[in-house]
């Protein structure tokens, strides 16, 4: 496949690092006005950094866009001309809406709205698709893509806002949990590289308990309660303080915000 990246920041360079490390191209270009970040990709076999949009659209068949909402617009007017009905046209801008790409450079082109988020330079992401009824036939395609990147799922295009808070913007959130364990483990006599490692690893452990086995998590929680024990009392405590009400109203103010940046 001959792909693409028009933007290069942090989520461009993290799904080229991920195309690269899978070999899933037979041509790569990564296109940005400023190339210093993807500089280091260039010894790269069959990759080509440059500054020219068109010249990477024209020379490629599946288009990434991975650039800020208040830049695509301006770039699809660029390179609008160089867009064929054969092209596969993927957007990562959160809050661009596929009737806006339709608007710009046509309803008769194959668009898919595409949400990874920064895991996705691993293979471990888990990535959104919504399409445009042109695109429907392409979506198996991009899934083939993203699923060699981590994990896909298709949904309809009213959700992927709420995709955004969840997968994208969840990695922060994720990342905070894992930070908060680390300062408890210190508190705790930990030193600080234990207390990292600690969280870390019992993290992974708990998402890969729940992916393998299917379970739903409380039914992990038990096996891990014991009456009148320090788990309990640990997770009431929680409770108490309001951690999975914190929590949830974390996403819906993330989910608020995403859509008032949409208006």
């Amino acid at each position: 496949m001959k792909i693409a990246i028009i933007g290069t920041g942090n989520l461009g360079s993290a799904i080229a690092k991920g195309l690269i490390k899978n070999k899933t191209y037979t041509s790569l270009y990564l296109s940005d006005k400023n190339t210093a970040a993807v500089k280091g990709f260039s010894t790269e076999p069959y990759v080509t950094i440059t500054s020219d949009n068109k010249a990477a659209v024209e020379a490629s068949e599946i288009l990434i866009f991975a650039l800020q909402p208040r830049h695509i617009e301006s770039v699809l007017k660029e390179v609008a001309p160089s867009v064929t009905k054969d092209h596969v046209v993927l957007s990562v801008a959160a809050g661009f809406a596929i009737s806006n790409i339709e608007a710009i450079i046509g309803q008769d082109k194959n668009i898919i709205r595409v949400m990874p988020n920064t895991a996705i330079s691993i293979g471990k992401s888990m990535t959104c698709l919504a399409t445009n009824l042109k695109g429907e036939g392409k979506i198996a395609m991009a899934q083939d893509i993203f699923n060699q990147l981590g994990t896909t799922m298709v949904i309809p295009e009213e959700h992927i806002q709420a995709a955004t808070v969840i997968c994208a913007s969840g990695i922060a959130f994720w990342m905070r949990l894992i930070r908060a364990t680390t300062q408890g483990a210190i508190q705790l006599g930990f030193e600080a590289h234990e207390a990292h490692k600690l969280a870390v690893q019992t993290c992974y452990g708990s998402a890969s308990l729940l992916l393998e086995s299917g379970n739903h998590p409380e039914q992990e929680i038990d096996r891990v309660t014991t009456p009148s024990g320090c788990t309990i009392e640990g997770l009431n405590e929680m409770e108490h303080q309001g951690l999975s009400s914190s929590l949830i109203k974390g996403l819906v103010a993330s989910f608020e915000k995403i859509n008032h940046l949409k208006k």
